[in-house]
């Protein structure tokens, strides 16, 4: 850290040991509270430079290298004035936990995306805390917080973080974040943080100027990537490294999502995925409780969730794309863009998904113009390692207007889905405000402070859209105010119709999933799937227990064979099968059943 080994001398005051990381400087200067103080080179660590001031909690510092400005402490906690402004002493030593924690695994789980900024008006943690009782009656087991590091303005997705160990200030800062996981945890829910360790934003980010953070070996779509694998490379990977560590036992947060992996590069031996997963696996073990890694990819390589012992990245889980591709595609007919190859067969696409995790496994992606993935090996890959989703803050936020499956779909077709995202094979992740249908969109907003920044980021959006058609008074404006409003979940809704049926089925749903063992069974094979392009229906069976949904207008008859059937929950009334064991399944209607 920047800041370390926090002690009180009674005659002394408070001392602090500062640190950075500035290989490239000949002088590195200390400045806290209008004092200034020459730091020492390391003797123990390359490029490192240290020493000691008397600072408070809350002190503002900064470090200035060789003539240069005074910068914010790349490892800052706190920045108080923003990725501009000076850093902030945080002593983690104030906080006193509340909640006595054991942590709560991924197998079994159901996550919950939420954004700070929109899941309430007031667009804080503390307000989040607040309707945290929401989640606990819905039933999932974790909370999965997008990015939360400072970025330029108050407002944006936080995709474009520029302090790695520090919480945006807006929000609450980092003791917003503290009180946040102890209610969470009070509560018995589990928290995930969305990390974002491929890129920093365009604006606010000071890294280049303390050392080789970026290397231009390999290129992103934000730019040069994080140098994982060059010269330097040894203390940027343990600046990540040391970054995701202080979320998982300084703030007690028990995984991490990690945004795109596919970006970063690394040619090294071992991977820094690789390498994070032992660090966050030896972790776990150090503080007694289980600590989980979920990638965000679209590769559809089952390396990243391989067991390290067999020549795996060792990650948790990962996104499943397919999945989600398959079941929109089913659900809406959308064909454009990757959704081409899902729409040829939606409910075929959709069967494979269900039964081998993935509908890419080496077959051929118009969308990518060559062959795609690899197959699972599913007698040892666990079904729970994949996250199946019908909505995500991606999915829905990258469409023009970021609208919602709400806005399309009938109250049935959205129960079909919510059906097939909580009885599936995989762990299921639920985006803030599906559970009850809500009307509000979710769009993509920003609030850059920097001029030409904010005007690229406007046109550059607008002629995204033109490209597919839409019109640019279409597109809403990332920077005006109104686009941020319009996201901010209406609460109200919750208690009018068809929204309150909406959210008994998906709280139905939940609790058929904690009282099934059958629904989190890991073994993926065990999944059996009969469908009817043309009828419009999807049925499977896992152990005992049966799923039909019906996404046609008329009724479907599914045959289920004979046997005694005990209906669990139906979206519309739904009577057992008779002699011939087949299922009447009303239109756009789900069922969830058991038969021995």
């Amino acid at each position: 850290m920047g800041t370390r080994d926090i002690t009180v001398n009674r005659r002394r005051g408070t001392s602090v040991q500062f640190e950075v990381w500035a290989p490239q400087a000949d002088r590195v200067t200390l400045h806290c509270e209008g004092v200034t103080a020459a730091l020492a080179r390391d003797p123990a660590r390359e490029g490192w430079w240290t020493g000691e001031a008397e600072a408070e909690h809350g002190a503002r510092y900064g470090f200035a290298l060789d003539d240069g400005p005074v910068l914010p402490d790349p490892r800052s906690r706190r920045q108080p004035d923003g990725p501009d402004g000076l850093s902030a002493v945080v002593d983690d030593a104030r906080h006193v936990w509340r909640a006595r924690w054991a942590g709560r695994g991924l197998p079994g789980a159901v996550l919950y995306e939420l954004h700070v900024g929109t899941y309430t008006r007031e667009g804080t943690l503390d307000a989040a805390a607040a309707r945290l009782e929401h989640l606990v009656e819905l039933g999932v087991t974790h909370v999965e917080l997008m990015p939360l590091c400072p970025f330029p303005g108050r407002h944006g997705w936080g995709y474009d973080g520029v302090s790695l160990w520090a919480v945006h200030e807006p929000y609450g800062g980092p003791e917003a974040l503290k009180r946040f996981v102890d209610r969470a945890h009070e509560l018995g829910l589990g928290v995930v943080l969305d990390v974002v360790h491929n890129h920093l934003g365009p604006s606010g980010n000071h890294l280049p100027r303390f050392g080789p953070y970026f290397t231009d070996t390999h290129a992103t779509p934000w730019g040069a990537a994080v140098n994982l694998d060059g010269p330097g490379s040894d203390e940027v990977r343990a600046f990540l490294l040391g970054s995701a560590l202080t979320w998982l036992r300084e703030y007690r947060i028990d995984g991490l999502r990690l945004d795109a992996v596919h970006a970063l590069y690394d040619t090294r031996a071992c991977h820094y995925l690789e390498e994070l997963s032992a660090a966050v696996d030896g972790l776990a073990e150090e503080v007694g409780r289980p600590l989980f890694l979920v990638a965000e990819s679209d590769m559809n390589n089952p390396r990243f969730i391989t067991p390290r012992e067999e020549n795996g990245l060792g990650l948790h889980a990962q996104w499943n794309d397919d999945f989600h591709h398959a079941l929109h595609t089913t659900l809406t007919g959308e064909s454009q863009g990757y959704y081409a190859d899902f729409a040829r067969r939606p409910f075929a696409a959709l069967a494979k998904t269900l039964t081998g995790g993935w509908f890419h496994d080496g077959t051929y992606s118009s969308f990518r113009g060559r062959r795609h993935g690899r197959p699972l090996d599913r007698a040892r890959v666990a079904g729970h390692r994949l996250l199946g989703y019908s909505q995500t803050h991606d999915q829905v936020g990258n469409r023009a207007r970021g609208d919602r499956l709400a806005a399309h779909l009938s109250p049935g077709l959205l129960a079909c889905a919510a059906t097939l995202t909580l009885t599936a094979p995989f762990t299921p992740m639920l985006f803030m405000g599906e559970e009850w249908a809500a009307g509000t969109p979710w769009q993509f907003f920003t609030d850059h402070t920097d001029p030409e920044l904010a005007e690229a980021v406007r046109r550059g959006r607008r002629r995204e859209f033109a490209a597919h058609g839409w019109a640019e008074e279409d597109v809403p404006d990332p920077q005006d105010p109104a686009t941020r409003e319009r996201s901010c979940l209406d609460w109200a809704e919750r208690e009018g119709e068809p929204h309150a049926r909406v959210l008994a089925w998906y709280r139905r749903l939940i609790a058929l999933r904690r009282a099934q063992p059958d629904l989190t069974d890991p073994d993926l094979a065990d999944t059996k799937v009969a469908y009817d392009e043309d009828a419009r229906w999807l049925a499977f069976r896992r152990g005992d227990v049966r799923v039909a949904v019906n996404l046609g207008a008329g009724t479907a008859a599914i045959p289920l064979g004979t046997g005694r059937v005990e209906i669990l929950a139906a979206w519309d009334p739904v009577t057992p099968p008779g002699p011939d064991g087949l299922l009447q399944v009303p239109g756009e209607s789900c069922v969830v059943l058991t038969q021995p």
